[in-house]
């Protein structure tokens, strides 16, 4: 019997202002090219790939990514309009079999997560054997991370936030089962100031925006789908 968990993401706030948030890709265009650039390092050239936590596309689209997750329905509905077949779910509960793609996305959902480290076995669960999740993050030991940290108490849309660092999301990963953890990192400019994408350096701890790549492990406990 699936435990099916509701709430995990903070939906409210996006359904009401899905094309507020997306608009925030074009007013900083520097810094969602250095995401994409630093998201791209890690995705491999072939195989059948999901977003979890899709949003309204942006990162999907531009990545060949043909399916996502997204628990809102006001940024699934933007998602669809860029070609992305988006199934209504939660990150903690996602409606695909085991060992159904060959990579995993999530960008920035992370902090929305009541449980993190659940909704990484998820994504484990329905990676096939020794398949890779990719999963990036805002690195609140960064300059950047400190910023989004303070200002979240003005910002709609971080407000209930729960930022992680770099660290941190190594041990959720590692806690979720994955093996062999690599990272890239970018966004080393505010940015309201860039001027030109940042580069994508290898390493974490330093760029506010932190991305991982985790091999699915041959332990993985999926032992929370079931009731006790």
């Amino acid at each position: 019997m699936r435990v099916i968990v509701k709430g995990g993401l903070k939906t409210t706030v996006f359904n009401q202002f899905a094309h507020e948030y997306d608009e925030w890709f074009d007013i900083h265009r520097y810094a969602y090219l250095s995401e994409l650039e630093a998201i791209r390092r890690f995705i491999p050239g072939g195989g059948a790939g999901v977003e979890v936590g899709v949003g309204t596309g942006r990162f999907a689209a531009p990545l060949g990514i043909a399916i996502g997750v997204e628990p809102s329905e006001s940024m699934a509905i933007i998602a669809r309009s860029r070609g992305i077949e988006v199934k209504q779910a939660e990150a903690e509960d996602l409606p695909f079999t085991e060992n159904t793609f060959d990579f995993v996305l999530q960008v920035n959902v992370i902090c929305f997560l009541d449980d993190p480290v659940r909704a990484l076995k998820e994504s484990g669960r329905i990676l096939k054997p020794n398949d890779r999740l990719i999963l990036a993050m805002i690195d609140k030991s960064t300059k950047l991370g400190r910023a989004y940290e303070s200002r979240k108490a003005s910002n709609k849309f971080y407000e209930k936030a729960t930022f992680f660092s770099g660290q941190q999301g190594i041990g959720f990963l590692q806690k979720a089962g994955f093996v062999e953890i690599q990272s890239c990192q970018t966004i080393f400019t505010s940015p309201t100031e860039m001027t030109a994408p940042d580069p994508v350096r290898n390493g974490h701890g330093q760029g506010g925006f932190v991305v991982f790549r985790g091999r699915k492990g041959i332990n993985l406990d999926y032992s929370y789908l079931t009731l006790p």
